[in-house]
């Protein structure tokens, strides 16, 4: 078959489709947290946040190509049957009806309809507007109606075109100079580590494992045959789509640094970004900000219900579509109702163990065609990851929890022993001594049978 040459326009269909799938809830309230955190230091936190929320996702992607995967399974695969397949449920639970998919209910919810409400209303409104989205989703996911084309084709660019009017109206009139904010302790002298953890809240180089497949599928039915062409076609249109969710990373993240000298520093990024649309454009900002974070979360919402339960279907023939589409939405309803704050701060520990075996897991996939994916470099790899990823879980874990005598013992411990475990990153040193005897008894092994 021969391997057609992809024009700019297909790139631009291919970062499109990638676009879709990655933004969402997370991608408009952490940027703008972290603005508000970092202050003045908001450009460090900002080149921290798109390593973890722009560049990682790109990476994700390329991993999937070059190892010719069918998903997450296929690429942790080498790693052994019973830990791919449990480290795909964990993925997808998280990007699922756990952490990612209550998110989109909650978010325009907070930005759009808590501000108005009495405090005292606050619980039974989530949980009636969340009971309507969430039947919502589940009625579009299962009849597969056109409402997606609508969304994609319409909606999702009115949003994105209100907000830049916001981005336009803030930065030729800014609330103050960033570089006067105020800077949090944490980003006093942290701020390029801890933008980077930030970007983990996105979880889009989660997410780029599991819709990774889609954009190669994609990518070959536009005629491009041969590996190299679609592990390239891959990145390029790919980072396309990537990099522009990153310019726009970095316009909230100003804007939230903009903002906290007048608004103060909010709880969450989602009534930061409900407080800059009054502030500019009113009541008219504050109708359109609902209207549209709710359609755009309807929207990744729907895309994330369908992927996991088409995926869980698929491993679990004996439940139905429909049925794990009914469970996941149900799930996500009642995490939902938890609050915005509580999905975040339960969200942190497991991200903190999840991205240090996806980073690892995607570096040893691109990195894959040096070892040819032998089984041992992803295994003494990923073990070693491991052991401190499980301390960076329990650093992780809400104050009540994380100041029980039995975890102070253990993170005094991590701390003696650890390198860089006190700013998040604990496992790097030990990835790299797993991978380096993984290559070493590779490399033995490949000269003794050469021999």
């Amino acid at each position: 078959m021969e391997n057609n040459r992809l024009t700019y326009k297909n790139y631009i269909v291919i970062g499109s489709l990638i676009f879709g799938m990655l933004f969402g809830a997370g991608n408009l309230i952490f940027p703008v947290h972290l603005g508000q955190l970092a202050g003045a230091n908001w450009w460090q936190a900002a080149l921290g946040f798109l390593t973890s929320g722009v560049l990682l996702p790109v990476l994700g992607l390329l991993a999937i190509s070059i190892t010719s995967s069918q998903g997450i399974y296929d690429l942790a695969r080498p790693i052994g049957h019973h830990y791919a397949l449990s480290f795909m449920i964990l993925i997808y639970a998280t990007i699922g009806p756990f952490f990612a998919t209550p998110r989109t209910a909650t978010v325009p919810f907070t930005i759009g309809f808590d501000p108005y409400l009495p405090k005292t209303w606050h619980t039974g409104g989530l949980l009636l507007y969340s009971a309507l989205f969430f039947l919502l989703v589940y009625y579009l996911s299962s009849k597969e109606s056109k409402i997606t084309v609508l969304i994609a084709k319409v909606l999702n660019p009115v949003f994105l075109l209100m907000l830049f009017v916001i981005f336009l109206l803030a930065f030729s009139s800014p609330l103050a100079l960033a570089k006067n904010a105020p800077i949090t302790l944490e980003y006093a002298t942290n701020a390029l580590s801890s933008g980077l953890l930030q970007g983990y809240n996105t979880m889009d180089a989660l997410a780029s494992l599991a819709f990774g497949i889609t954009v190669i599928t994609a990518v070959k039915q536009l005629g491009v045959t041969e590996q190299k062409e679609i592990s390239l076609a891959t990145a390029k249109g790919g980072s396309l789509g990537i990099l522009s969710i990153g310019v726009i990373y970095i316009a909230l993240i100003l804007l939230g640094a903009q903002s906290v000298s007048t608004f103060g520093l909010a709880e969450n990024g989602g009534i930061t970004l409900t407080q800059i649309a009054h502030h500019y454009l009113g009541v008219f900002g504050d109708a359109l900000l609902a209207t549209l974070t709710t359609v755009t979360c309807l929207s990744t919402s729907m895309g994330l219900v369908i992927a996991s339960s088409q995926t869980f279907h698929q491993r679990f023939e004996k439940i139905s579509y429909k049925q794990m589409l009914a469970l996941n939405c149900l799930l996500s309803f009642t995490i939902a109702n938890l609050g915005l704050d509580t999905i975040i701060s339960w969200s942190l520990p497991v991200l903190m163990f999840l991205y240090p075996l996806a980073i690892t897991l995607i570096l040893l996939g691109i990195t894959s065609p040096l070892f040819q994916k032998n089984s041992l470099v992803y295994q003494t790899t990923t073990l070693f990851t491991l052991i401190p990823a499980l301390f960076d879980f329990v650093n992780a874990l809400p104050a009540g929890l994380r100041q029980t005598s039995f975890v102070q013992s253990m993170l005094r411990f991590a701390s003696r022993n650890f390198p860089f475990f006190e700013l998040g990153f604990g496992w790097i040193c030990f990835s790299l001594l797993g991978f380096f005897i993984g290559i070493i008894w590779y490399l033995a092994h490949s000269q003794k049978r050469a021999q």
